[in-house]
């Protein structure tokens, strides 16, 4: 790279951002150069800056490294670092261009006035910091109006990077006979420990009365097939409150999917690797999930989805990972903390659901709180049947998104700035 040539430094931090975001950005900005004349063509170095994030799985860097289309990748444990000394990971131009596709927008922030680079934010609900970004990047109108006034020249609504993803269209899940339910019961132990014995026990309850319906789950990046088999286990505590149990895990050839669940009640579920894989999801009727950021991508697919958290569980923060799990082995913390957490945070906090709590309202239903497997079950057999319902919670979950077109936009609005720094 020319001394004089500017960065171009992405900032990103899962597996769902990588893949929807800054893919599609990165693609479309190396496709506006190549169709350019050789003498109009603008020589740049793209980058890649990972950062901390709790839901990221630690492969980004793997996943990123195989594109081949960053000059350097700089992973998420090493963030301070680079912050304190850039010098230390390479060499930076005078000038560029740091653009938030994830994370936090304050690190892009961050990193853009600790390299005296401008920066870009994409807001996908909401931009935050407006008075020290350069130029905003909004899905849609709503993000622009919660924009102070002052700052709304910056902000350019250009849609929704969600809505550019390209699906396979051969894959195709479709049978006049059979209705598709994705069940997604979390991907940290602390989540999986409950949902995984709570979303067998739904889907037997399901299979028990439509023999119509197969389940699909996508496994999660931090999470494999010997996980299921432990938390459904005797030596996951919180198993022993429900009856449904693995009998075999099969792997299975010439499939969309990788592996196949029998549980003891003969209900089988289908185990797909493979991630992000939103086409399959897409062919799904309707996803029973846990609370998190899976809500979000589930919405950008406008897949209607059913959102539970059983709370009576929360007695057993000893199954829980991090601090939690080790002050909840601590008897009276333990029940001082659910106590807070039940009475306090619950009760307080309106919405669970990412497009709920975007849009202050109800869009997919959520059932939180003492809540059975058996109840869920029914539920998800009553939206089942309701076309109406599914398809209106579809519409609802489209509203939410913006238009199309965003990644092009977005390349847009960086090949410009790049022409000016020049």
């Amino acid at each position: 790279m020319k001394k004089k040539s500017p960065a171009v430094v992405i900032v990103s931090n899962g597996p769902g951002e990588l893949s929807t975001w800054v893919r599609p950005v990165v693609d479309e900005l190396n496709q506006i150069n190549k169709s350019l004349c050789y003498e109009d063509k603008l020589d740049f170095s793209l980058r890649l800056v990972l950062v901390p994030c709790p839901n990221a799985t630690g492969k980004e860097f793997t996943v990123a490294n195989s594109w081949n289309k960053f000059e350097l990748i700089t992973k998420s444990n090493s963030f301070w670092k680079l912050l304190m000394k850039p010098c230390s990971f390479a060499n930076w131009p005078k000038k560029g261009i740091v653009i938030f596709l994830g994370g936090d927008q304050f690190w892009s922030i961050l990193l853009a006035k600790r390299l005296g680079y401008l920066n870009i934010t994409y807001a996908e609900w909401v931009a935050r910091w407006p008075q020290w970004t350069n130029k905003i990047a909004a899905m849609n109108k709503k993000v622009k109006d919660l924009i102070p006034k002052r700052y709304k020249s910056k902000c350019h609504i250009i849609g929704d990077l969600m809505a550019d993803i390209k699906l396979n269209s051969e894959i195709s899940l479709k049978d006049k006979e059979k209705r598709y339910v994705a069940l997604l019961p979390g991907s940290k132990k602390a989540k999986l420990s409950i949902g995984i014995p709570f979303f067998l026990e739904i889907a037997d309850h399901i299979a028990k009365i439509n023999q119509n319906i197969n389940f699909i789950i996508p496994i999660a990046p931090t999470t494999n097939k010997s996980e299921y088999l432990f938390f459904q286990s005797e030596r996951n505590p919180i198993a022993k409150y429900y009856s449904s149990k693995i009998k075999t895990i099969k792997s299975i050839k010439d499939s969309s999917f990788d592996y196949v669940i029998e549980t003891s009640q003969n209900t089988k579920i289908y185990l797909i690797k493979k991630h992000p894989c939103y086409e399959i999801l897409k062919e799904c009727d309707l996803a029973i999930t846990t609370v998190g950021a899976n809500t979000a991508e589930l919405a950008a697919i406008s897949l209607p989805m059913l959102v539970v958290l059983p709370t009576q569980h929360l007695n057993m923060m000893n199954a829980w990972d991090g601090i939690f799990g080790v002050i909840g082995k601590i008897s009276f913390i333990n029940r001082f903390l659910t106590f807070i957490v039940k009475y306090f945070y619950f009760k307080k906090k309106k919405f669970f659901a990412w497009p709920n709590i975007k849009s202050k309202k109800i869009i997919v239903p959520e059932r939180i709180g003492n809540i059975s497997p058996k109840e869920i079950a029914r539920e998800v057999l009553c939206l089942i049947k309701n076309k109406d319902q599914l398809k209106s919670i579809r519409e609802n979950l489209l509203k939410e998104r913006g238009n199309k077109g965003a990644s092009e936009k977005l390349a847009d609005i960086i090949f410009d700035l790049i022409k000016n720094l020049y």
